[in-house]
Formats: structure tokens, C-alpha cells, sequence
């Protein structure tokens, strides 16, 4: 592919297609947002130069559209997949890319038959909070890192506006839904763990998906607990890290996320950085004396994964988020 514009199809215009990614196919220089499949026409006001349809096939049979992005519900994914590639289109799919790694395996042959991509839209890996663990393991702050504690909580006891998501199925309830997104980072920390085992359950009354789940992954010297759930009237931290020097604590979630759905853009002045107040702290202890120092957050920044799509489409670079690390992702939580 030539240094050309990445002509992009989003197909879905929910949470994810209109705030998440959108944006970013709109700023950033090496993409071109060319097509969005979605009922929801009144958005194209926000968007005058991409045209909305509901017809899929005019996507499919677009020979300038290069790369289409799959926002729709989780139990569509893989027909999705399928289609766009078969039709000759690079694909990014929201997570979970799949319900099974054996889907992930057909998806791969069929990209590998017409020599195209399959990208994972794996943007946690990216939140401020993740990126600053990453910086304080590799610089060895904590000394030897035993315990890392991941956790999702919210407080939503009323079901999803989204009736899918309420709705029984291989890739919806909590753990398809911000299990991914756990399993990625630790993944992405440690490698494949040694071994792992999790329970997923159900919170609230008359739920028909579980809306909470226990992964603990198992890496003999280093034990990571992901969680998550929607009863949690009082959240914990959001990353707890324990070593041998002192354990890192981090509240509060990434800011990109709000910032995008109330309208500043990637790239806007203070885009990903989150209030300083908002920081974790690091604590210690010496001569009996307990030490609480705050630690600047690192700017959370999704744009490495937009840019890193369009390196492997134009320069052929290795893709940031790996299909094996996918693969690995969606047989755990699949045996969950």
C-alpha cells in the first residue's frame, strides 16, 4: 500500500464507532474517514464529509474503502469479519475479536489467502494508567513485582440500554465484555501466564449474563487477579501493584474516553492527560516510617495504535497488539 490516505469504513456508530474511534480516523493524517454503516443518520451532521448508509454492500463492493472497522455487537463480529475480508478489506474488530480462538484461526486464513490484515482494538493498552505500570515495572521502582490487581468496577445495577448485551450468548456478559481488556494488559506485562483459572457470576437480580467475573493468572513468580463487576457502589483501586519495595495504588479511570464524548479531539491541548489529583501513589515503608508519594500519570494516548495501523499498512511494521496475544486472550477467557 502506497503512503496514500487509509480510505476507512466504520461499520456501527455506537459508543465505540463514534467516540472512540471515529475521532481518531478524522485526525490523524494517514486515515480518511470515507463510509459509516448506521441507522443513526442525525450524526452525519457531526461528520459532513462521510457518508452514512445502511447498506452494507455498498462497503463491500467500494474498491476505494481499504480498511473497515467492525463496531457492532459482539455476537457479529466474526460474520462481519468474514464478509469484509472476503471482499478484499483490511479489518480492525472492537473487542473480543471473536467468541473463540478457533474463529480467530478462520479469520487469519482467510486474511492470509489475500495477503490482508487483521487488527485487534485493544485501546486499554493504552489508558494512562496501564502505560505508567508499564514505565514503573520496566524501571524497576517497585523492586521484584509479586502481585498485579487489575479491576473493573462500576456501580449500574439497571440492565443495559444495549439489549444485546443483556442477552445470552458465546461473547456477551461482563467477562467477553471487559475481560479483554484485562487479559490484554496482563498479556501484554507478562506474556502468556504458566497457568490460570477464573468464575464468572451473576450480580444482579434477574440478570441473564454474568455481570461479574474472577481471573487470576498464574505466572509462578508473579500472580495477576483481574476483576470486575457492576454492583460496586464504592470502587477499588483501579491497579494495585505490590513488590518488594512498596505496592502502587491508582484510582479513577482514563480520561480519553469522556474527553472524546464531550467533544475535544486527539490531539487538543491536554488530550489524555488526566488531572494531577487523579494520580496514583506509590507506598512505602523505611525505618518504620510509611511513605505516600504521588506519581505523575503517563498521558494516555490510543492515537500508538491508529498510528501503528497505519505502519503496518503502508511500511509493513509488526502489529502493536499481536494476533497470538488475541489468540491467547480469547482461549482464556473462553475456558472461563
Amino acid at each position: 500500500m502506497t503512503n496514500s490516505k487509509i480510505r476507512v469504513a466504520i461499520l456501527g456508530f455506537g459508543l465505540s464507532g463514534r467516540y472512540l474511534q471515529a475521532p481518531f480516523f478524522v485526525t490523524n493524517p494517514s486515515f480518511e474517514l470515507a463510509t459509516v454503516l448506521s441507522t443513526r443518520q442525525k450524526e452525519a451532521v457531526h461528520f459532513p464529509n462521510v457518508q452514512f448508509t445502511t447498506d452494507l454492500n455498498a462497503i463491500l463492493e467500494d474498491p476505494t474503502i481499504q480498511l473497515v472497522s467492525i463496531c457492532t455487537p459482539n455476537p457479529t463480529h466474526f460474520d462481519l469479519a468474514q464478509k469484509c475480508l472476503q471482499a478484499g478489506k483490511h479489518v480492525l474488530i472492537e473487542k473480543p475479536i471473536t467468541s473463540t480462538p478457533e474463529e480467530i484461526d478462520q479469520l487469519v486464513e482467510w486474511a492470509q489467502q489475500q495477503d490482508l490484515h487483521i487488527f485487534a482494538f485493544q485501546n486499554r493498552r493504552f489508558d494512562s494508567d496501564f502505560r505508567t505500570v508499564e514505565a514503573l515495572l520496566q524501571q524497576g521502582m517497585l523492586g521484584e513485582v509479586f502481585k498485579v490487581e487489575i479491576c473493573y468496577d462500576r456501580f449500574r445495577p439497571e440492565p443495559n440500554t444495549k439489549p444485546w448485551k443483556e442477552q445470552q450468548s458465546p461473547s456477551t456478559g461482563l467477562l467477553y465484555d471487559l475481560g479483554p481488556h484485562g487479559v490484554d494488559q496482563a498479556l501484554a506485562l507478562f506474556g502468556p501466564p504458566e497457568a490460570y483459572t477464573g468464575h464468572k457470576y451473576r450480580q444482579r437480580p434477574g440478570s441473564e449474563v454474568d455481570d461479574a467475573f474472577d481471573v487470576l493468572l498464574d505466572y509462578t513468580e508473579v500472580l495477576v487477579h483481574l476483576s470486575a463487576g457492576l454492583m460496586a457502589r464504592e470502587p477499588r483501586p483501579r491497579f494495585a501493584v505490590h513488590g518488594t519495595r512498596g505496592t502502587y495504588y491508582k484510582y479513577g479511570q482514563d480520561v480519553q474516553e469522556e474527553q472524546l464524548k464531550s467533544g475535544i479531539l486527539p490531539g487538543a491541548p491536554g488530550f489524555g492527560i488526566e488531572p494531577k489529583e487523579q494520580s496514583g501513589y506509590i507506598v512505602t515503608e523505611e525505618n518504620g516510617q510509611t511513605t505516600r508519594t504521588r506519581l505523575e500519570s503517563v498521558p494516555g494516548d490510543w492515537n500508538i495504535l491508529f498510528d501503528n495501523i497505519a505502519e503496518v499498512l503502508h511500511r509493513a511494521a509488526e502489529p502493536i497488539i499481536s494476533l497470538e496475544d488475541v489468540w491467547t486472550q480469547i482461549k482464556i477467557l473462553e475456558r472461563i
